[in-house]
C-alpha cells in the first residue's frame, strides 16, 4: 500500500495534486482542510492512502496523520464512501468532526452536504469509541487567519462562483485581519 508521498508538486487544484514522486506523477484527491495547509513549495509530502475499486485505484492525500486517521475511520462507516468522507474533512477539520461526535452533535454533522440524520446517528454510535482514542492537536490546525479565508472560499463556492476564480481573486485581497464577511463582500465585488 502507498502510506506517503514525498516529490515534487507538479499542479495544485482544491480537490487534487499531481506529485512526480520518481520519474512518476501520482495523481491525488485531496480535502479543501489540506489544500489550505499545503504551501506552494515545489517540494512536497503527504501521507496516503490507496483506494483499489473493481473500476479505479484512487489515492487520498491528507497533510498529516490525523486527516488521514479520520478519513481511514468515516470510512469504516457504513453508508460513508471515501468522496463523502472526503466532502466531510473538507467541511470541518478532523478536529471538529471528533468534537462534533464526542459531543453526540447530530446537527454539526448533519450540516455537512450529503450527511443525512441518520448517517449522522451511525457516525457518532460507531466512531465514539475510535474518536476518543485518536490523538488530537490541541490547536486547531487553522490558524484564524486560515479558517476565514477557508469559510469565505467555501461560500464563494456554494454562491456558484468557480473554486479557482475565488481562490485567486481572495489571493490578492486576503491581508489577513478581514473577517469572513469582508472577505466575501471584498471577493463579491472583483468576481
Amino acid at each position: 500500500m502507498i502510506g506517503r508521498l514525498n516529490g515534487r508538486l507538479i499542479e495544485k487544484n482544491p480537490t487534487d495534486l499531481l506529485i512526480e514522486c520518481g520519474g512518476v506523477g501520482y495523481e491525488v484527491k485531496i480535502s479543501l482542510n489540506t489544500y489550505s495547509q499545503l504551501g506552494s513549495d515545489e517540494s512536497i509530502h503527504v501521507y496516503a492512502k490507496l483506494i483499489v475499486r473493481e473500476d479505479a485505484h484512487i489515492l487520498y492525500g491528507f497533510a498529516n496523520k490525523e486527516e488521514r486517521e479520520m478519513f481511514n475511520h468515516l470510512i469504516s462507516v457504513s453508508g460513508i464512501g471515501p468522496n463523502t468522507a472526503m466532502i466531510m474533512l473538507s467541511s470541518l477539520v478532523p478536529d471538529e468532526i471528533a468534537q462534533a461526535i464526542m459531543s453526540e452533535d447530530v446537527p454539526t454533522i448533519q450540516k455537512i452536504k450529503g450527511i443525512g440524520t441518520k448517517t449522522a446517528q451511525r457516525v457518532i454510535i460507531d466512531l465514539k469509541s475510535k474518536v476518543s482514542k485518536m490523538e488530537l492537536s490541541t490547536e486547531n490546525i487553522f490558524s484564524s487567519n486560515n479558517r476565514n479565508r477557508f469559510d469565505a472560499l467555501n461560500a464563494l463556492v456554494s454562491l456558484g462562483f468557480d473554486k479557482k476564480s475565488a481562490e485567486k481573486v481572495l489571493d490578492k485581497l486576503d491581508t489577513g485581519t478581514q473577517s469572513v464577511e469582508e472577505l466575501i463582500k471584498e471577493a463579491l465585488r472583483n468576481l
